[in-house]
């Protein structure tokens, strides 16, 4: 990262950790000591914040995994530290007005000293939790896709996906070994990858990702990339990727004969692609070109809900999804839908269902919250 964005990331660190400060550290009378050691703590991690940007670089060192690991922990407790306090502000206010209008209503002060202990108190709690959820591996979630004249032959076909595991500084090779052994119990007569596999390159990754050489399906395995898959050197995966026995949809698409019926999977390349490679653009239209005439179901993997209108204009009846993490962990779920058309879950969209999975790792803080990671059995049936 150049060292101006760095120095502009640190100062804007530095500002909203300072906002926490003044805001908390007045009413919660730790002290001298205590308050000198709050001080270091939040100016402490002003500097971890940043910290996981470093580790990007192209000669990467073992500590730099544990600064990553410090920088996202920093990260993601500051995220709970900021939201409540911003709450706990807006409900001081709040209690400003209606002290104003019936002084004898509230006690302003005793609201302001109990709610400062409360704030850390439950940031650390609420981040503490989002780990655990985080590292523990995905649950498997059900959903059966209803499909208007579906083959006989067809019902029942088990599509298994997963999605934004985001190798990398903190999900490294077992993380990856057990969701291939979970996916894998499924029994599956499909395995979708949808994107952002990764984030580093494949050197410094490919052990750690050699584990999807393990996966199983009757029909193989399907990727598609994420938009992370290109900060990570995409044509370098892409190769990689294939080199691990996985099919990888660059536009594209194949015809699967599953007794008797025909099921093409069609992939496009990111949203996003065209603005590190143009000819690599997305295009659900070209995912269906020269599909034969009797295709009975046509499923499309694109990494972002983004591509829904055009792959339910191309003439896709699924479309399977990641990118949003769901959210990942509160507040910020909801502030997904300002980017994506949905944030998790069966949606429609005209003929076209949309299944938008919360993901199988997550990115950054390793913080799960209100939005449980999950391996995907997504079963055809008869509308």
């Amino acid at each position: 990262m150049p060292l101006k964005m760095l120095l502009r990331v640190a100062g804007l660190s530095a500002l909203l950790h300072a906002y926490i400060g003044f805001r908390l550290l007045p009413d919660l009378a730790l002290g001298g000591a205590g308050t000198a050691a709050a001080i270091t703590y939040l100016a402490l991690s002003v500097f971890l914040m940043p910290a996981p940007l470093l580790t990007r670089s192209a000669v990467h060192r073992p500590w730099m995994d544990l600064l990553a690991w410090l920088g996202y922990l920093a990260m993601g407790l500051f995220s709970s530290l900021f939201v409540l306090t911003l709450l706990r502000d807006l409900l001081l206010l709040a209690l400003v007005v209606v002290g104003m209008l019936s002084p004898s209503v509230v006690s302003i002060d005793g609201f302001r000293e109990a709610s400062a202990i409360v704030v850390p108190g439950l940031a650390l709690l609420l981040t503490l939790i989002g780990v655990f959820n985080a590292r523990r591996l995905a649950k498997v979630v059900r959903v059966d896709i209803p499909i208007a004249g579906l083959p006989a032959a067809l019902s029942g076909f088990v599509i298994v996906q997963i999605s934004d595991i985001h190798v990398g500084s903190t999900i490294k090779r077992g993380y990856l070994s057990a969701i291939v052994g979970a996916v894998n119990a499924l029994k599956p007569d499909l395995v979708a990858v949808t994107g952002d596999l990764v984030d580093g390159s494949v050197e410094r990754l490919g052990p750690h990702v050699a584990p999807l050489a393990g996966l199983s399906a009757r029909h193989g395995v399907y990727f598609v990339t994420g938009n992370h898959e290109y900060y990570s050197g995409a044509d370098a995966w892409v190769a990689e990727l294939r080199r691990l026995g996985l099919n990888v949809l660059l536009n594209q698409n194949a015809v699967l004969e599953h007794d008797g019926a025909r099921l093409l999977v069609g992939g496009v390349t990111d949203y996003s692609a065209h603005h590190f490679d143009p000819a690599q653009r997305s295009d659900p239209h070209a995912a269906l070109s020269g599909a034969p005439a009797d295709i009975a179901v046509r499923l499309l993997l694109a990494h972002q809900p983004r591509s829904a209108p055009a792959a339910e204009e191309a003439g896709f009846d699924l479309q399977l999804s990641g990118h949003t993490h769901g959210g990942q962990f509160l507040p910020w779920n909801f502030f997904v839908r300002f980017q994506q058309p949905f944030t998790a879950g069966l949606n429609r969209l005209k003929k076209l269902w949309v299944y938008t999975s919360r993901g199988t790792g997550y990115w950054g803080p390793p913080v799960r919250f209100g939005a449980p990671s999950e391996i995907t059995r997504l079963r055809l049936v008869t509308a």
